[in-house]
């Protein structure tokens, strides 16, 4: 036999772990100084413009 369990409880124990995790993710996304986010940044228009110079022109 299961254990019986109060969906009510359950529900509200779900809520609260999404809305940590959701808070996790702001945390790591806007918890960081603008020397990181203008690193990373950077970062991420190297990587793109690395990528589009690899790309081969396809002349069909």
């Amino acid at each position: 036999m299961g254990e019986i369990v109060n969906l009510r409880l359950a529900r509200k124990a779900a809520t609260r772990r999404s809305k940590e995790a959701e808070a996790a993710a702001n945390r790591a996304a806007h918890g960081r100084t603008s020397a990181e986010r203008d690193a990373t940044k950077a970062e991420n228009v190297r990587a793109a413009r690395l990528l589009d110079g690899a790309k081969r022109d396809s002349h069909d």
